[in-house]
Parts: C-alpha cells; sequence; structure tokens
C-alpha cells in the first residue's frame, strides 16, 4: 500500500502561477506553504493511518449513541491539541482567522488522509459564516468559540423522507415557545448526526415556520444542540445510521425531532437564504474530496506502475508505465486531478476576492460537477492501471471510488448542478455568469485551440438560448463548458511549467488535453441533435 503523501508542489504550483492566488487578501505564499507543511505531516502520520481501520470497523449505533472507533478517539485528542479546529474561525472567539485559500488546502489534504473524518470536522467553516451573516452577537458568542475548541462538531439538518432536492417539501415544524422554539420532525442522511468524539453536536435545521404549503418561503434555520445548557440530552435522537457503500467512518444519521429546543438564526422565512451560506461552503468542500480522491488515485496507480515489471522492450523486462496505453491512463487521471484542481483554486481565489460573483456563480455549478463525475472517471481508471489488484482492497483504489462515489450525489447531485447551469444561470440577469465565464477564458492565452473551443461553447449557448428545453441537454451542456475551463486551466498550467518541479509531466498532459479537445464538437453535435 502506498502511504497518503499530501501533494504541496502540485497545490501551490496552482496557487502561485496559475490562478493568482496572491490576490487574496492576507494570503502570504511561504506562510501559507508553512501552515499547509504542519498540517501535511501531522495529517499523513496521524490521521492518514486512521482511514483504512474506519472503512474497516466503520461507526456504530449502540444503545441509541454512536461510537466511533477507538482509533478516531486518539487522533481527534491530537487534531484539536494543535489547534485545527480553529484555523480559518474569527481570531475574535479564538480561532486563528487563517485565509481561505489556506484553509482549502488544509481541507483537500484533510480529504486525502481521511475523508470520512474530514467531513465530521469540516462544517464549522461553514456554520461560521451563518452565525457570522445572519445570526446575532450573542449566537456568535455562545456557538463560535465551542466549534474553534472542537467541543462542537456541526451537522446541516436539510433532507426528510419526502424533501430531497425539493425543499419546499419540508414538513419538519418549528414552533415558538417563549425565547425558543421547539422542532418536531424527522431528518435523514444527516453527516456526523452524532458521534462520540466531541461533547455535542450543533444541528443547523431548517425547518417549517409558515403554513404547510408556504414552500420554501415558510422556511427558518435553527441552531439545535444536542446537549443542552444543563448537561441533559435534548430531544433528538438517533433513530438509524445507514449501512452505505463508502464511508464508513462517516455516521449518517437519521434523526427524529421531538420537540427539541432551538434558537432561531435570522428571521423567519430567511432559512433558505441562510442555508445556503452553508452549503454553498459545503459544495466547494465536496469539489475538493474529488480532487483529493483523483489525485490519490493518481499517485498511487504511478508509484505501481514505476514498480510493476511486465513485458520486454528491446532491452529487456519493463515497469509498465513505460508502455503507451499505461502512459496515457495515468496522465489522462493527473489530467482530472491537476485540472478538478485548478478549477477549485480558481473558485476558491475569485470567491475570497470578491471580484467576480458571476463568475463564481457559475464555477461553483461547474467545479462540483467536474470534480466528482470526472474524479469518478480517474478513480476508475486507476483501478485498470493496478489490473487486478486495483479490485483488491490492498492497494485502497477501491476504498478510494467508495469513498468517493457520493460526492456526485449530495450538496446536488450532478443533474441538478448541470440544470443550475443550463437552465437557471443561463436565463438570470441575461445571462450574467455566461457573459463572466466569456470573459474569463478570453483572457488566457490558449492559442487557437482554446478559441475554436470556445466558438463551440458559444454555439451551444445560442441553441439553449433559443427555448430549447434544457432537461434532455443540461448534461453535455456542463461537460462542454469544463471542457473549455479544463482547456484554459491547462494552456496557463503549460505555460507556467517551468515553475513546477517536473515541467515535463505538465506539459505532457497539457499536451494530451490539446489533443482531446476536439471533444467538444461531440458535446455540440448531441446538444443540437436533442
Amino acid at each position: 500500500m502506498k502511504p497518503f503523501k499530501a501533494p504541496l508542489d502540485d497545490i501551490y504550483f496552482i496557487l502561485n502561477h496559475v490562478v493568482g492566488a496572491d490576490r487574496v487578501e492576507g494570503f502570504d505564499p511561504d506562510f501559507s506553504r508553512e501552515i499547509t507543511e504542519h498540517f501535511a505531516g501531522f495529517a499523513e502520520g496521524v490521521i492518514a493511518p486512521t482511514d483504512e481501520i474506519g472503512d474497516r470497523i466503520g461507526a456504530k449505533l449502540v444503545d441509541g449513541r454512536v461510537k466511533m472507533p477507538d482509533e478516531f478517539h486518539n487522533m481527534f485528542q491530537a487534531y484539536v491539541e494543535q489547534g485545527w479546529p480553529g484555523l480559518m474561525l474569527p481570531e475574535k472567539y479564538g480561532g486563528q482567522g487563517v485565509d481561505g485559500v489556506t484553509g482549502g488546502v488544509v481541507h483537500e489534504i484533510l480529504m486525502g488522509a481521511n475523508h470520512a473524518f474530514q467531513m465530521l470536522v469540516s462544517l464549522a467553516v461553514g456554520q461560521n459564516r451563518v452565525f457570522e451573516h445572519f445570526g446575532t452577537e450573542a449566537q456568535r458568542a455562545k456557538y463560535v468559540p465551542r466549534l474553534v475548541e472542537g467541543k462542537l462538531l456541526g451537522t446541516m439538518a436539510l433532507t426528510e423522507p419526502g424533501a430531497g432536492s425539493d425543499l419546499g417539501r419540508i414538513r419538519t415544524r418549528a414552533v415558538q415557545d417563549g425565547d425558543l422554539y421547539r422542532i418536531t420532525g424527522e431528518k435523514i442522511f444527516i453527516s456526523g448526526g452524532d458521534q462520540d468524539l466531541s461533547e455535542g453536536v450543533l444541528h443547523l435545521v431548517l425547518a417549517r415556520t409558515g403554513e404547510m404549503d408556504s414552500g420554501v418561503r415558510g422556511l427558518s434555520l435553527f441552531a439545535c444542540l444536542s446537549n443542552l445548557d444543563d448537561g441533559t440530552r435534548n430531544a433528538v435522537k438517533v433513530t438509524r445510521i445507514e449501512e452505505k457503500m463508502g464511508l464508513h467512518a462517516q455516521p449518517t444519521c437519521q434523526l427524529a425531532f421531538d420537540g427539541a429546543e432551538a434558537e432561531l438564526i435570522g428571521e423567519e422565512g430567511q432559512g433558505l437564504k441562510a442555508m445556503f451560506e452553508l452549503m454553498n461552503h459545503a459544495r466547494v468542500d465536496v469539489a475538493l474530496q474529488g480532487v483529493a480522491h483523483s489525485s490519490r488515485a493518481w499517485d498511487i496507480a504511478t508509484d505501481y506502475a514505476r514498480e510493476r515489471v511486465q513485458g520486454r522492450n528491446a532491452d529487456g523486462p519493463v515497469t509498465i508505465d513505460q508502455h503507451g496505453d499505461v502512459r496515457r491512463m495515468l496522465d489522462e487521471i493527473d489530467s482530472v486531478a491537476m485540472g478538478a484542481r485548478a478549477m477549485t483554486h480558481l473558485t476558491l481565489v475569485t470567491l475570497e476576492t470578491g471580484e467576480d460573483p458571476w463568475l463564481v456563480e457559475l464555477l461553483t455549478h461547474l467545479i462540483k460537477w467536474y470534480a466528482t463525475e470526472m474524479g469518478l472517471r480517474a478513480v476508475e481508471t486507476g483501478m485498470q492501471v493496478l489490473g487486478g489488484y486495483g479490485f483488491l482492497s490492498e492497494y485502497r483504489v477501491e476504498q478510494t471510488y467508495r469513498d468517493l462515489r457520493i460526492a456526485a450525489i449530495y450538496e446536488g447531485t450532478s443533474g441538478i448542478h448541470a440544470m443550475g447551469v443550463a437552465a437557471r444561470l443561463l436565463r438570470l440577469e441575461n445571462g450574467a455568469a455566461m457573459d463572466a465565464f466569456v470573459r474569463f477564458v478570453k483572457s488566457v492565452e490558449g492559442g487557437e485551440r482554446l478559441s475554436a473551443s470556445l466558438a463551440t461553447w458559444e454555439k451551444a449557448r445560442a441553441h439553449l438560448e433559443t427555448g430549447a428545453d434544457p432537461g434532455p441537454i443540461a448534461t453535455p451542456f456542463i461537460r462542454l463548458t469544463a471542457r473549455v475551463l479544463e482547456q484554459a486551466l491547462w494552456a496557463r498550467m503549460a505555460a507556467a511549467a517551468d515553475n513546477h518541479p517536473d515541467p515535463e509531466r505538465i506539459r505532457r498532459v497539457a499536451a494530451l488535453v490539446t489533443r482531446q479537445a476536439a471533444r467538444v464538437d461531440a458535446d455540440l453535435a448531441e446538444i443540437l441533435a436533442a
């Protein structure tokens, strides 16, 4: 088995030389690298060894409470003692206030080391943003320091048996009771709905305060603690944890709220607006999951191919990385891992600078779709490189696939994000997000091939603007959009290749992306034929 190794050279090549992270206020590339090198050592030595254990043992429901593997307790204690929970939280409340770009790097490393654990500890940043934009000072003072100290781990409780992507069907009810509210209802698929690592769980619950037929306008957001201030358990019960394909150490819970005490965040009816503050952060995190797993698959497959001897050439036996088709597969994995990372880092940088909100609107959909859908293809290819060993648990590429599979489903399925681009953003503000995308691509020196690909994309956009039904063609349209962005960012990587420790690798993979650029024509043909 290849031990986990954080890909810091690849990460900072993209941040410093491809997406211009130095534009972000507070981002110091040297200081950022120092922080992440420290975290990488911790992740490689302490967190990553628990990943296989968690997959094998899993989280267990015992007497109504979730029990985590013993090894997770020591690991979590070390994680808290080193101050990692408060890395990106405000200094005012005891956090370190590190910039979001550096925080994104830490999250990617954490995902690569142990995806299940990352999901348990990652929502603090999004929850803080909810309190920052919608909460009161009293709420911030009550909850944020406990998130900083790792005393609370968070959830986002949206989904119900009858309400998945259609949040207007939520039936969980919140009724005012003096200064508090009482929540009654059922939530499903709640990641980290319970665990025995932290002192408690902070649920952000979307519940109905309006009439049952009020749709999303009647939804409000609440802070609901697993334990009350007097130490007793709140009326939140874990009724089951799901048996899943992957992420076995991530307790995905079904929760029953039976008059549970909660605090309103913001105003009644603002729930969906407030929850999107958390969901948008989570969607960038999910894109980074695709980045982390495809990068891990490339690392394992490359290491294996360098050592596996099969076949001969004129000089004698050769390792399989010397075979042209294997080299192609390795480069295709690399193109996805590095391409998805560049897209996601571009999104983070643009988000943090606040320079182009419309571009962020488009990129958020795009990175979630590309990094997960193409990330899965990359991991599948990694399994193929290993042959029969890829199908075994020994090299753990199969766990990488199992853990990543959900990423194309949660936080909005791939189809929902495709429709978000082809339907909602196409028409919103006369296509302002589409215009922002065109401006960005035109700003890249990509030569005739990129210009031709953008022209193909504009034909597809024009077809959608005629009023064509976006349903059948949303997926080929977001795929086409992703291919154009991929080409643009690989053009930048090729131009900056001398700044990477392995410039020949960057140029070789960039050439592969250019050779595959003509695939945009097939996407357009599919769109026009529908």
